[in-house]
């Protein structure tokens, strides 16, 4: 939990596709692929604001409770996965759909 500063994202590259992990100003944790599904773009690197994360590159946002964009480019959803805090660590259980990764992108 010390790794994550509020309002920022920390992209985890352990897992593919990455996952981006965020704590929220209100305190809440949450993970969601981090690669923006218009374009290859991080987006734990992305702007942090009411509930959603803003792509770096092209401005599309995304709900970090549901995944799904609020408009273009980006037309599809990223996934969200399930995240905890236990005992001052974040456990971050990955979802099993499939992810929804740009054109060109493949996952490892």
């Amino acid at each position: 939990m010390s790794d994550l500063t509020p309002g920022e994202g920390l992209r985890v590259d352990s897992v593919a596709p990455p996952v981006a992990v965020f704590l929220a100003e209100d305190g809440t944790v949450h993970a969601i692929d981090d690669t923006c599904t218009h374009q290859d773009a991080s987006l734990a690197e992305g702007w942090l604001e009411d509930g959603a994360v803003e792509c770096p590159l092209h401005e599309s946002r995304f709900c970090l409770r549901s995944g799904v964009p609020d408009g273009g480019p980006a037309r599809g959803g990223v996934r969200v996965h399930r995240a905890e805090v236990v005992d001052g660590e974040v456990l971050v259980e990955l979802s099993t759909a499939a992810p929804c990764l740009p054109p060109g992108v493949v996952s490892a």
